[in-house]
């Protein structure tokens, strides 16, 4: 495993949590912090310490994008923290209200 990297198992793991549980907020991100307003839908595809890679459909295909992390992460934690923020500044970005904490 390079330094940059993640496990496997817990690249699957946080992918496979985002894309099954959390799928509005992966376009949401992709949205807001990407510029892709045009995106349908989004996946979350991969990270490593300095970003999350996502694929956005649109209406032209499939686009990879990467969105950076606010800093490195180096925990697992982080990943979720990271990714809280993410979506915290995409709902700014967009105008779509956050979910109250219940709701996550």
């Amino acid at each position: 495993m390079s330094p940059a990297a993640f496990p496997d198992e817990v690249v699957a793991a946080v992918c496979d949590h985002m894309n099954h549980d959390h799928p509005e907020d992966c376009l949401l991100i992709v949205q807001g912090l990407a510029g892709r307003t045009e995106a349908t839908s989004a996946r979350m595809v991969s990270f490593d310490r300095q970003a999350a890679d996502f694929v956005a459909v649109t209406p032209v295909g499939e686009l990879a994008t990467r969105v950076p992390f606010s800093e490195p992460v180096h925990e697992r934690a982080q990943i979720r923290a990271e990714v809280v923020r993410m979506y915290h500044e995409a709902c700014a970005a967009t105008g779509v209200p956050q979910r109250r904490d219940g709701e996550h």
